[in-house]
């Protein structure tokens, strides 16, 4: 009878904490994003775990030059949120050495996600889209996050064995932040003086573009999207965060896509890893 009785208590205590076990939702074969009061930024953020995670599997460049005919990364986990304003999706995926740092024949780890401008039933080709017929793509970098993170943008930051003897606009006669400081400074760091969006420390790691086919990407008007990266044990967790687009409400579909760069791969520009377009669905919360 003891044993009996050990056996029931046993068995009500597995009972209880397999109800208490957090529940994980099946993968879907389209990413859902369920909507919700709020959007996360942080991708360890626990809210994810509302939203199903759809298994992306990545194929190669091999459309237009320069082609990547070599595979790194297998595939990419996604899972998205949105509040009915902003969309937030999850991107995770394998990388064991991170790439960050820029410089002379280095590539950086990214991460993109591509939406069509327009709903529609017949998307424009996912490579880019077409004349005409315009895609958004917000683009995550390793080394801006690094440099949003803290990391200095000096050379020394960079390369911490370097040795600089003196830089013209760091000249102790200039007054930080004079007149004759920031002239020296565009005679001598031209893309910080023009205006380059990429030059210098970043404010965020992401940025907008668009493109209406290959080799037509471009800056985009509005540089609304955030994001945020993050290692994991075995590689990277990046969020990025966008304006929904219009029309997208709950129960119409449209499509998206996603790249992966591998830094240590010497991915860059058009050689990286990508999907074709995966159906994207809006529904509330069960």
């Amino acid at each position: 009878m003891r044993n009996f009785s050990r056996f029931v208590l046993m068995f009500l205590l597995a009972f209880v904490a397999s109800g208490c076990r957090r529940t994980t939702l099946p993968p879907t074969n389209e990413v859902v994003a369920v909507r919700g009061p709020g959007v996360p930024s942080q991708p360890g953020d626990p809210a994810w775990e509302a939203a199903p995670e759809h298994v992306a599997k990545l194929f190669l460049q091999d459309l237009v030059d320069p082609r990547l005919m070599a595979p790194s990364t297998p595939e990419v986990r996604v899972r998205a949120l949105t509040n009915g304003e902003e969309i937030a999706f999850r991107l995770q995926w394998p990388d064991p050495e991170p790439n960050d740092t820029p410089g002379p024949s280095l590539s950086v780890d990214a991460c993109a996600v591509q939406l069509p401008r327009m709903i529609s039933s017949e998307p424009p080709a996912p490579q880019m889209g077409e004349a005409g017929r315009p895609v958004e793509i917000t683009f995550w970098r390793s080394d801006w996050q690094a440099s949003v993170n803290g990391r200095g943008d000096e050379i020394q930051d960079l390369y911490p064995n370097a040795t600089v003897d003196h830089y013209p606009f760091a000249a102790p006669s200039l007054a930080k932040g004079s007149e004759a400081q920031k002239e020296m400074t565009t005679l001598y760091i031209p893309a910080a003086g023009a205006g380059h969006r990429r030059a210098g420390p970043r404010e965020t790691p992401v940025e907008d573009l668009v493109a209406e086919g290959p080799g037509t990407l471009s800056p985009a008007a509005s540089q609304s999207s955030k994001g945020h990266g993050a290692r994991t044990k075995d590689g990277w967790a990046v969020v990025i965060r966008r304006n929904l687009p219009e029309g997208l409400v709950p129960d119409v579909r449209t499509q998206v896509a996603f790249a992966i760069w591998e830094g240590s791969a010497h991915e860059d520009g058009a050689r990286k890893m990508r999907t074709g377009w995966i159906p994207l669905l809006v529904r509330g919360a069960k």
